[in-house]
């Protein structure tokens, strides 16, 4: 038995085939600017069935189960034939927060939902411009590509419904939400990885998959990233170092701190709690070139620490771990070394890593006991033995870092259910 999972990213989309031992046999993408279309979600769909065209037939033909991941509340207005009303919402794409103020006696003040890019500011501002269609229907991105394959509107999971105000903890919509007049296009909500329907006729016959190849609910990309990774116990965490530093830990227990951008999705039983700090490679990279960063690293004296006590930034502000719009960047002394000035900066991250898995643990979730790391800082050694050292736990590389693959395990584990 194969089972495929399906990644949505900003810039293309990205397939994974893999069989029942969680190997990769095979993987495509294709990037949405090999298409000349203004039309976002045709060029969702036209990606979606070039990546599943490069899969052979052969491989094809044996494919159990689908499921697919998108970004976190990109969303779309659909009709009752599934045929998008109105342009996508992207993720990043903000609205006015003033709509909120409307129901400021209903939706709960510091509630996830209360952001400017929260899939319900985006609900209820496209409710408020547009007249809506009877019989319309509201999703995320994973939900629409999804639906093309299996043909069922009015699904979603609850991973990607976390920022429409779907409370993960009951599982159910709390009622302040349903008070709500956009509670008639709410889609119902089932646990990621959930079998929804077997793929419709016209999918099985275009491209060869057996009948009773199920498709699945849905996640979010970056939470199909940590799937990926290879954390399955409380108090394995995973640190992305990109130009960012995101921290994720799995727990036994939920936190949250809104005012940090501190918040938990749902694992099943367990807890992906986390936060993102504004340090990490981004200030690395405007400091020195990629060939420093490599050659520098090398060099670096492990058996004598600096006593550089730095907070990289690339400008004033910061959430996670301390929360402080105004705290300054602090990038001085800069020693005459370079090899040194590159040591305290890593070691200046690593500190903060701690800090952040700290915060976490005092706010009540499970303590880290493994840190895996993706990103591009992960094969950066010397910095991982530095971030051993400060987080006292060991340090390795994820399995994967591959989000589509992460979806794959997330097909694969269907069956289960």
């Amino acid at each position: 038995m194969l089972f495929l999972g399906i990644d949505f990213g900003t810039s293309g989309g990205r397939g994974i085939v893999i069989n029942d031992k969680e190997e990769i046999i095979t993987q495509v993408n294709f990037s949405f600017h090999q298409q000349n279309t203004n039309n976002l979600a045709q060029t969702w769909k036209h990606t979606l069935y070039i990546l599943l065209e490069n899969i052979s037939t052969e491989i094809r033909n044996k494919i159990e189960a689908i499921a697919i991941n998108g970004t976190s509340s990109t969303v779309l207005f659909c009709n009752s034939k599934g045929e998008p009303i109105d342009e996508p919402i992207l993720y990043n794409d903000s609205r006015d927060v003033s709509i909120l103020e409307k129901f400021q006696n209903i939706i709960p003040q510091n509630h996830l939902v209360n952001s400017s890019t929260s899939s319900l500011v985006k609900l209820l501002s496209w409710e408020q411009i547009n007249k809506r269609e009877n019989n319309s229907y509201f999703l995320h991105q994973a939900d629409w590509l999804g639906f093309l394959l299996h043909g069922k509107l009015g699904i979603s999971d609850y991973h990607n419904a976390l920022k429409l105000g779907y409370d993960v903890e009951t599982l159910c919509y709390p009622h302040w939400l349903k008070a709500l007049p956009i509670n008639s296009v709410l889609p119902e909500i089932l646990p990621p990885g959930t079998p929804i329907k077997t793929v419709s006729n016209e999918i099985s016959e275009r491209f060869k998959f057996p009948r009773n190849c199920l498709v699945c609910t849905g996640t979010t990309d970056s939470i199909a990233a940590f799937l990926a990774s290879g954390v399955t116990q409380p108090g394995e965490g995973v640190t992305s170092l990109g130009s960012t530093l995101v921290l994720k830990l799995l727990s036994k227990t939920r936190v949250e701190d809104i005012s940090s951008g501190i918040y938990s999705h749902r694992l099943g039983n367990l807890w992906l709690t986390g936060g993102a700090s504004n340090t990490g490679g981004a200030v690395l990279k405007k400091i020195f070139s990629d060939e420093e960063l490599e050659q520098f690293s090398q060099k670096i004296n492990l058996d004598k620490p600096t006593e550089l006590d730095y907070y990289p930034l690339l400008k004033s502000g910061e959430r996670f771990p301390i929360n402080n719009p105004k705290l300054l960047p602090k990038l001085e002394p800069i020693p005459d070394n370079k090899i040194e000035f590159l040591q305290g900066l890593l070691e200046s991250m690593a500190k903060i890593e701690a800090l952040g898995y700290k915060k976490l643990q005092k706010l009540g979730a499970t303590p880290v006991s493994r840190v895996y790391t993706a990103g591009g800082g992960a094969k950066n050694k010397n910095w991982a033995k530095i971030r051993q050292y400060y987080l006292q736990v060991p340090v390795k590389i994820s399995d994967s870092t591959e989000a589509a693959y992460g979806t794959a395990l997330l097909a694969k584990r269907s069956q289960n259910k």
